[in-house]
């Protein structure tokens, strides 16, 4: 695949019903059907998180002889599940927290669906509420879908975005986010902050708070120190751009049982090799032109590699693998970033929560707190300790924490402003809780656009996926994890004459005609500042 301006319109083939209508195909590379026999190539995919699963599936489906190494015990990367046992001697699953998965996340939707063709282990919430400490409130649910009626029906309804505001709005300022395009968007605002975007746009302090910070934060930063040309993408995807809503689905059971360990059998009746708990300490390329992936248990010869690792893990691999890329790619990577740790918090407690309390809920003004989910709403696990005890599981999240900043302090923070947010909990004993203090996701900074890797590399063979990959594609967090994975696996797949995987994205520029002409012809231009982007920047899926 040479990247989405081979495919400029929507291909042969129709959305599925009630997608939307204008979503894009990218149709298959062409080629053999699937590699058969002893001389099928051999693949290592580095890292068992969305990306490497995505990518060691598409390849296995094509009869590559494919060895996923994990080092950690369990699959599913920052959605992974393990198990643990409570202070009633419960059984339970924990996990890095709640995740959403929005009707535009096509490509991992096409995963799951290789274990779940209906994606019943997905259950869907019936709102998307927000709530800031002053008492405002808003809500998606009675959002129309389809813009611009999806902005306008936002500013009708909310309680923090109203008609009065509108007059304070610099229109110029905001039409770039009527037309979204990349990699357009990072060449016009990678330099510039999100917050910074907001505030030349003059959005009500109120709206701003609420709604496009809690969206921002979303990327595990704060709105200071994430690009705008992210959170334009971010507002294209998910509202903007896309007629599927902002209402999403979440796994009605912990993430192991409902994602990964289906597709961890599915993979072993394709012939895959998943190996856990085995960090992998080099990739070296050999004489003849292949790769040798070194474990503990030793090294093994492959004729290409995914590195489907985070940031920190990318770095460290690349660091101790002298041979791979070249000069300029080797810093590029080792200039990535991590996000700012972030605390999620699982308390379960000896007493229900009032039965009208959303399964989700986005939080500002209430400290460090940004989210509340009431598990036992609507995961299986959770429900059913529930139901035995009485009580109810929630989950507490904290994002963009200063890195110097207390662990257990924090947690009391969001237990106080929990107490806050939902009175009854006041009474409730903690039965138990765990805590878990994370700092590898990737940031998306102002001017580093550049910088972050694309699919390909200079090395023949040696191809990198991930959510914090350049794919050329509107596409973010989970499903740019997926969409990554699915254009590794088809650029390693097009070198073996194999047939690649189809894929699908929101439509690729603003939806209407006319606010795309009046966004190139009266939109703002914002100075350029950092390390600037060059077209490189915004290089395709196939670019070093």
């Amino acid at each position: 695949m040479t990247g989405p301006r081979r495919e400029a319109g929507r291909g042969n083939r129709p959305p599925l019903p009630g997608r939307d209508r204008l979503a894009r195909l990218l149709p298959a590379p062409p080629g053999d059907a699937r590699a058969e026999g002893s001389g099928a190539p051999r693949a290592a995919v580095v890292g068992g998180g969305i990306a490497g699963l995505t990518a060691a599936t598409a390849l296995a489906e094509r009869g590559v002889q494919v060895t996923l190494y994990e080092r950690d015990a369990q699959l599913g990367g920052r959605l992974a599940g393990w198990g643990t046992r409570l202070a009633d001697g419960s059984p339970a699953t924990m996990s890095r927290g709640f995740h959403a998965f929005f009707r535009q996340y096509y490509n991992l939707r096409s995963l799951l669906r290789r274990t779940d063709p209906a994606l019943t282990r997905l259950t869907p919430l019936p709102d998307y509420p927000l709530r800031h400490g002053s008492g405002r409130r808003d809500s998606f649910r009675h959002v129309p879908r389809t813009p611009p009626w999806s902005a306008l029906g936002f500013v009708a309804l909310s309680e923090s975005f109203s008609v009065r505001d509108l007059p304070r709005i610099r229109p110029r300022a905001a039409l770039p986010l009527l037309d979204v395009r990349v990699p357009d968007v990072y060449e016009r605002l990678d330099h510039v902050s999100a917050y910074d975007l907001l505030e030349a746009i003059r959005f009500p302090a109120a709206a701003r708070h609420l709604a496009f910070e809690v969206f921002s934060r979303s990327f595990f930063a704060d709105p200071r120190g994430l690009s705008a040309a992210e959170m334009a993408l971010m507002f294209h995807v998910y509202f903007l751009g896309s007629s599927e809503g902002l209402l999403f689905d979440v796994p009605g059971e912990p993430f192991p049982q409902a994602l990964w360990d289906p597709l961890a059998a599915r993979l072993d009746r394709l012939g895959a090799r998943v190996r856990t708990d085995t960090a992998v300490d080099e990739v070296s390329v050999t004489p003849a032109g292949g790769f040798a992936v070194t474990a503990a248990s030793g090294a093994e010869p492959y004729d290409a590699v995914v590195l489907a690792l985070d940031p920190a893990g990318l770095r460290s691999l690349v660091a101790g693998s002298a041979g791979l890329g070249d000069a300029q790619w080797r810093e590029r990577v080792a200039r990535l970033r991590n996000a700012p740790p972030f605390l999620v918090s699982r308390l379960w407690l000896d007493r229900p929560v009032r039965a009208d309390r959303p399964g989700f809920l986005g939080t500002s003004g209430y400290g460090a707190l940004d989210n509340v989910s009431v598990l036992s709403g609507w995961e299986g696990e959770a429900a059913r300790w529930a139901a035995r005890s009485g009580g109810s599981v929630l989950e507490l999240h904290a994002y963009a924490l200063p890195q110097d900043a207390d662990r257990e302090t924090v947690g009391k923070e969001l237990l106080g402003e929990l107490h806050r947010l939902y009175p009854e909990t006041r009474r409730a004993r903690v039965v138990d809780a765990r805590d878990e203090w994370r700092a590898d996701c990737p940031l998306f900074p102002v001017g580093g656009h550049a910088d972050r890797p694309t699919v390909a590399t200079p090395t023949p063979g040696l191809v990198v996926a991930g959510d914090t990959v350049r794919t050329g594609l509107p596409v973010a967090l989970m499903e740019r994890a997926a969409t990554s994975g699915f254009l590794a696996a088809n650029t390693l797949l097009g070198r073996w004459g194999l047939r690649g995987h189809d894929l699908w994205t929101v439509p690729v520029r603003g939806r209407s005609g006319g606010l795309r002409w009046a966004a190139e012809r009266f939109g703002a231009a914002y100075g350029h500042g950092g390390r600037g982007n060059s077209a490189r920047g915004g290089a395709q899926a196939t670019g070093p």
